[in-house]
């Protein structure tokens, strides 16, 4: 990973938790202990964070509550070859003018660049959806009301009289942190809060993983699995993830990934 991209993952790291140590930082940039102590450095002398014992903290914290969930700029760039074979398949399930319902992730908003061409009713939570969908694409949408959490893109509310309740979808489709035979898993319970009232909204819920999320795991239970009616993974689903769904009676699509994938990823991580 180049200097610059470092620099701004740890830059949005920073802003996510009041001091985000050297381990959080070695883990989210896979970089030694010894090259983000002297990034550290290095942004500490452009005044762009404060250096602190252990780690960095922002300069100017975010006003309101961070979120346990990763910033949307660290994610977007993992697995992208898997995400975007994902969200192809998920497209393919929409038909013209159907209501849809997108939660905001990184593996969901590869969506976008197969939604440009379609003409569909979309309700989502995530900023970022939103904000490409209008620019170039003739789809509706809508967002909810609440505060932007401007790291993860998404937008969230605590209150139960927003416009979720009014707006009827055919399917949801949802990103996920994890997933195991309790269920669907998430970091924060403000997302699931928000998530929970947006899966009432929708006849279907197409869960949207990539094989990894199979190995991870949260503390906090979103949905019970047999509440997925379709799940789309990659090709390197592990041998007990298939037969787990299988068993939960879930239809599972697997996409497998292009060259035009893989170029994609490799540009993205240059």
């Amino acid at each position: 990973m180049h200097e610059r991209e470092r620099h701004r993952i740890i830059l949005s790291a920073v802003q996510e938790k009041p001091v985000a140590t050297v381990q959080d930082l070695v883990e989210l940039t896979s970089a030694s202990e010894a090259t983000i102590r002297r990034d550290i450095a290095a942004l500490h002398v452009q005044g762009r964070l404060r250096r602190v014992r252990g780690g960095a903290e922002a300069l100017h914290p975010a006003q309101i509550g961070s979120l346990a969930a990763k910033p949307f700029r660290v994610s977007e760039g993992e697995n992208l070859a898997k995400k975007r074979a994902i969200a192809r398949e998920a497209v393919a399930l929409c038909t013209e003018g159907d209501a849809i319902i997108i939660n905001g992730g990184t593996t969901t908003f590869q969506m976008v660049h197969y939604l440009t061409a379609r003409r569909l009713q979309v309700f989502t939570n995530s900023f970022a959806i939103a904000e490409h969908l209008v620019k170039h694409s003739k789809n509706q949408v809508m967002l909810p009301g609440g505060a932007i959490y401007r790291d993860q893109s998404i937008i969230l509310s605590p209150f139960e009289n927003d416009v979720t309740r009014n707006f009827y979808a055919r399917r949801m489709f949802m990103g996920a942190q994890g997933v195991g035979a309790l269920g669907v898993m998430e970091q924060d319970a403000l997302i699931i809060q928000a998530e929970q009232k947006l899966i009432n909204q929708a006849d279907e819920l197409v869960l949207m993983v990539d094989s990894t999320k199979f190995q991870r795991r949260s503390s906090l239970i979103l949905c019970p699995l047999e509440r997925v009616s379709t799940l789309i993974t990659d090709d390197a689903i592990p041998d007990s993830a298939r037969t787990m769904i299988e068993n939960a009676g879930i239809k599972l699509i697997v996409a497998g990934t292009t060259a035009a994938d893989r170029a994609e990823e490799s540009s993205s991580a240059a």
